[in-house]
């Protein structure tokens, strides 16, 4: 059955809502879903779904009776759709179509690796190579950070700024199918970037991710132990005060296996660097040597020569993009 998220944005639950986020509760997908939603603005629903067998394997290919893949209360909300359904990933996906055909307006986020004709629009990184009369590419992936975001974090988050500068930003992720991250590469960034926090007098700020090796986790609290800052490596250090690195930062430097992690950082406007860019394969590489080229990142380097930042910030335009395309008032 479908579980209706109440994050902080939507805890007004709001029945007739003109807008439902359907994902399968990844972080990543569930992000990207309400940071479209909350652009295009309007009352909210958001779905988490679990599709039964032998849909969930099928997703978002359609199936006979289709319309129970999710559970008796899922189709009975589409007795009442919204007027747009924004889904992401490949749960969503058919959850959209289902949205669709009971008379809703569908957006899917991310290639649903079917023919994009299934949904009014689809929205693909531009790295994914989908194109289409109804794909709309964005430059990484959707999130919400952009300068009222900041500032909120900050509020958030004023310890942080207290803390001696160049405050420096740490984001580690982990090892994906398109780069490696242990240990060793770990080393690799601890010894160019430390000495010159330290020798700065600055402070760092590092978060680590669900995909972090602990290992690395292990690394990590070791090498920082005696530098000025915060270090969260888990919900036993608390609540993750990710949001506050963004803000509080005076430069960023990220691992490079995280599409959504380096497109938040490039959203905020310091210098952000990434660790060994080179050794990215597929089409992730393809969206470094977009930011690269276009002089957002740099490579993670021992002298952290400081650079002018450009916020890359593509939740607004998709957002306009997409009213327009469907029509939608603001």
């Amino acid at each position: 059955m479908p579980l209706e998220r109440t994050p902080a944005q939507f805890k007004d639950h709001v029945v007739d809502a003109a807008i439902w986020t359907l994902t399968d509760g990844n972080a990543g997908n569930v992000r990207q879903a309400d940071a479209l939603a909350a652009a295009l603005g309007g009352p909210t629903r958001g779905f988490t779904l679990a599709a039964r067998a032998p849909w969930r394997v099928a997703a978002p290919r359609m199936l006979p009776r289709a319309r129970g893949a999710f559970g008796d209360a899922w189709a009975e909300a589409l007795a009442q759709p919204p007027r747009l359904a924004i889904g992401c990933g490949r749960q969503g996906a058919l959850a959209t179509r289902l949205a669709g055909r009971a008379g809703a307006r569908t957006v899917q986020i991310l290639d649903p690796r079917i023919d994009p004709c299934h949904w009014d629009l689809v929205i693909a990184p531009d790295h994914d190579g989908l194109r289409g009369d109804n794909v709309l590419t964005v430059t990484g992936s959707l999130h919400p950070v952009d300068d009222a975001w900041l500032d909120a974090a900050r509020v958030a988050h004023p310890a942080l700024g207290a803390l001696p500068g160049p405050r420096t930003a740490l984001l580690l992720g982990g090892p994906s199918r398109h780069v490696g991250f242990d240990v060793a590469a770990f080393e690799r960034l601890a010894a160019m970037l430390l000495p010159r926090i330290a020798a700065e007098g600055g402070s760092l700020l590092a978060t680590v991710s669900r995909r972090t090796p602990a290992d690395v986790v292990s690394a990590l609290r070791a090498r920082v132990a005696d530098l000025p800052g915060v270090c969260w490596t888990g919900p036993g250090d608390g609540a993750n005060p990710y949001a506050g690195l963004l803000a509080w930062a005076d430069r960023i430097v990220s691992s490079a296996d995280s599409v959504n992690m380096l497109s938040e950082a490039s959203a905020t406007r310091v210098p952000v660097f990434v660790a060994e860019p080179d050794g990215v394969r597929g089409r992730p590489r393809q969206f470094i040597d977009a930011l690269l080229s276009r002089g957002r990142v740099r490579a993670l380097d021992a002298a952290l020569a400081p650079f002018d930042a450009v916020p890359l910030r593509e939740t607004a335009r998709i957002a306009a993009l997409v009213r327009a395309r469907l029509g939608l008032r603001n």
